[in-house]
């Protein structure tokens, strides 16, 4: 567009955050894991105590116990001695203190070979199970290629407002069953008379690479038209507006999403993986895929994805669709490949720049409650 080549891009420039970057033997960085580690598996013996309340079903019969009970020890252990490692060389000691006295607890609670309790018919829990071990992965994997690969340098693990975002994960992974309830119940009502057996079957013989792209195709098909409709709606804009007033992008910025949009993209991501009706394995690979792109979208990584650019979306992608640059608003749409952004005409991808700020043109609330209430507000 000409809009586009007349438009000046500018370099960002990230406001200093030398306070909060992590330093070597100061004490910080194990003060953070120590808690980290101490909270987790105190939650962690909590799940095996109560499974049929903090679980989620579908994961329980995935599980490795013996695999996750290793996994607890090690964590445990670890808090411990990070714990241990923060009063020897940090001033403040705070951290470290919780780290060991949530760690503590877990011992006294049985620790890692504490006994499972019995599991009850439940439809509804909170997936403290399904929050554990995906903050486990996403910290040790994400901040870990961010601190190798970073777009961004100068910006700190610990950016402003990360306690916001960290919230909003905590929040909406725990309602991961009510969501999961709420999106079925809808799928099934509205769309099922839509599902067709024959169909099903004959897309189930195919190969399961096969299947993974028909689901790839399909959901991002209706989320690239629902998230069109969010921006160009005032009325819904407004709630779409939450996720957008991140101003430091991260693999945690992803997690800020009002109650309402998330509820409703589960819900519309559910139709097409409902309709299609793919096998397991093939569900199981698409929804990791899904999973996985959407942190990775949101992080500070610079890492050149090369040709792959140009069939999936990547974090340069959209991050221009964050971006407050004036040819980036209302563009890239897409959450899976940049194919339908293409196709309607709503592709901004300028190759030699990223954005110079990110947010909303109009500033909204920063608290939690802020921005639950914004959306009804005139």
């Amino acid at each position: 567009m000409d809009s586009d080549k007349q438009h000046e891009y500018k370099p960002r420039n990230v406001e200093d955050m030398s306070e909060q970057i992590f330093v070597f033997a100061e004490g910080k960085i194990s003060g953070y894991l120590s808690c980290l580690l101490g909270v987790l598996s105190f939650l962690a013996v909590l799940c095996y105590q109560f499974p049929s309340y903090l679980t989620t079903t579908d994961l329980r019969a995935a599980y490795d116990s013996v695999f996750l009970q290793n996994v607890l020890m090690v964590c445990m252990w670890a808090a411990l001695i990070f714990s241990l490692i923060t009063f020897i060389l940090a001033k403040r000691r705070k951290l470290g203190a919780i780290g060991a006295v949530f760690t503590l607890a877990a011992f006294a609670l049985g620790g890692y070979e504490v006994e499972t309790g019995a599991v009850e018919p439940n439809q509804l829990s909170l997936g403290l199970d399904w929050l554990i071990l995906t903050l486990l992965m996403s910290v040790g994997i994400f901040t870990f290629l961010e601190k190798i690969f970073p777009k961004y340098k100068e910006q700190a693990i610990l950016r402003p407002e990360w306690t916001l975002d960290l919230f909003y994960f905590v929040f909406n992974h725990l309602l991961i069953a009510v969501l999961l309830l709420v999106a079925n119940y809808f799928v099934v009502n509205v769309f099922g008379w839509a599902a067709n057996a024959n169909v099903q079957s004959t897309i189930q013989s195919l190969p399961t690479a096969v299947q993974v792209l028909i689901l790839v195709i399909g959901a991002d098909f209706v989320l690239y038209w629902s998230h069109r409709i969010f921006h160009e709606t005032p009325a819904l804009w407004k709630i779409h507006a939450v996720h957008h007033s991140v101003e430091h992008m991260d693999w945690l910025a992803g997690s800020r999403n009002h109650i309402v949009q998330t509820i409703v993209d589960r819900s519309i991501a559910m139709v097409p993986l409902y309709l299609v009706g793919p096998d397991k394995a093939a569900l199981d690979i698409y929804v990791t895929f899904a999973a996985l792109q959407a942190i990775t979208v949101h992080a500070n990584l610079g890492i050149p994805f090369g040709p792959l650019k140009y069939l999936i979306t990547t974090p340069q992608y959209h991050h221009w669709h964050h971006s407050t640059d004036r040819p980036a608003i209302d563009t890239n749409y897409a959450v899976h490949t940049p194919l339908f952004d293409k196709l309607f005409g709503t592709y901004h991808m300028p190759v030699e720049h990223w954005p110079a700020e990110y947010g909303t043109t109009k500033r909204l609330p920063r608290s939690f409650l802020g921005q639950l209430v914004y959306p009804f507000k005139r």
